[in-house]
């Protein structure tokens, strides 16, 4: 007698799964009524839960960001936009499902003609915009649809405190600069501050100087401050011999950098009793190649939100993909923008927490989204070695 199969059969996008119930016709015919609706009703419930599955797995992923050749703003969000795509490729390797979904927003467009694109409202999450003018319309759109949407670049106002489903990755450079002094009064307790005015009339790193010290004076710490320009006697007299002195300049750029420690390299030549550290800025990472034996030797920290390891085994991966990929290397930009986009992919398709590059720590923002809050102090130790300390 011949068999009688029911076939069940469901689609996981590519992949065809087939869920045979053989039952013997004999045994069919035998059944009671109460049997056969039980074997109907068992066929739906795997039918149901495989469906289940395939919805709960499957994220739609959306891109607003000006992904085009025509200035600096274009080839740098088209990179990471190959990061998150990157991204997306290791996790189908997981096993998730992934529908990428991407749209040109240049600084000119009506943000909203793109809200109207089939495929938006679907979107699980959002990575843009770039432009603090279409934050507005995209963030009522999110809202309206129950879609994350991650700000990751820079951008003004405050949308992120009204928004529930607003991330915002970027940082102002006052929040920055407000953790940073939190930092350098906590971890640096009993140094002696020494601030050097390197006469760059271009620099803005001023206000965190200006900040600094009005912090310090209330707590009953007076700064010693001097400058490039000083006569080396003038110098040493800034600095403490009985306490470690923490050097801070005024400028974040390359060559007062190399002024700065090229005199204090004749201090501590002329002074062997003067202990230096020195507190920098986010800029000195581009330099650090550079200046590695001397970030050694003047203990170096730098606050930041994010660190490029250059010798990491992930790190080195990614870049290999990349090439193969897309036929290039990333550009050379701090943070890079490919493995940014990558591990924000990782963060919030995958749920993936460990970073490669930047740091993220999400804080809820009242009754609004959620900002990065992430912070480190990269310490190039004196034995060589460089460290990222996690806040």
């Amino acid at each position: 007698m011949q068999n009688y199969s029911i076939i069940l059969i469901y689609l996981r996008f590519s992949e065809i799964f087939f869920v045979f119930l053989h039952l013997e016709l004999k045994f069919l015919r035998i059944m009671t009524i109460k049997q056969r609706f039980f074997v109907a009703l068992f066929a739906m419930f795997i039918t149901l839960s495989g469906n289940a599955q395939v919805a709960a797995d499957k994220v739609n992923v959306g891109v607003m960001l000006p992904l085009h050749d025509v200035d600096g703003d274009g080839r740098r969000m088209v990179e990471y936009y190959r990061g998150i795509l990157l991204a997306c490729d290791k996790l189908k390797e997981q096993g998730k499902h992934i529908n990428v979904h991407a749209w040109n927003v240049p600084i000119d467009a009506d943000i909203r003609t793109t809200l109207l694109q089939d495929g938006a409202p679907e979107c699980n999450v959002i990575f843009g915009p770039l432009y603090t003018k279409q934050v507005k319309q995209l963030g009522e759109f999110c809202k309206a649809y129950n879609i994350k949407m991650v700000i990751p670049f820079s951008i003004s106002g405050n949308d992120v405190d009204k928004n529930t489903q607003i991330y915002q990755v970027y940082q102002s450079a006052d929040d920055l600069n407000a953790t940073a002094i939190q930092h350098v009064v906590e971890h640096f307790s009993g140094y002696h501050p020494v601030i050097i005015d390197c006469n760059d009339t271009t620099s803005r790193k001023g206000t965190f100087t200006f900040a600094l010290r009005k912090v310090l004076e209330k707590k009953g710490v007076q700064p010693s401050i001097t400058n490039l320009r000083s006569s080396a006697e003038m110098f040493a007299k800034a600095f403490s011999l009985t306490q470690p002195n923490l050097v801070i300049l005024n400028s974040g750029r390359s060559p007062e950098l190399t002024q700065a420690m090229n005199k204090l390299d004749q201090l501590l030549k002329d002074n062997v009793n003067v202990k230096a550290t020195m507190f920098g800025y986010k800029e000195w990472l581009m330099y650090a190649k550079y200046n590695r034996e001397r970030f050694a030797k003047y203990n170096v920290y730098i606050p930041s939100d994010f660190y490029y390891n250059e010798v990491s085994a992930v790190t080195k991966e990614i870049e290999e993909k990349y090439r193969t990929a897309f036929h290039e290397n990333m550009s050379y930009a701090l943070p890079h923008f490919a493995i940014t986009g990558y591990e924000h992919a990782m963060y919030f398709i995958g749920n993936q927490r460990s970073w490669i590059q930047t740091p993220l720590d999400f804080k809820k923002q009242g009754s609004g989204g959620y900002r990065n809050k992430a912070f480190m102090l990269i310490h190039y130790k004196e034995n060589g070695g460089v460290e990222a300390l996690n806040y």
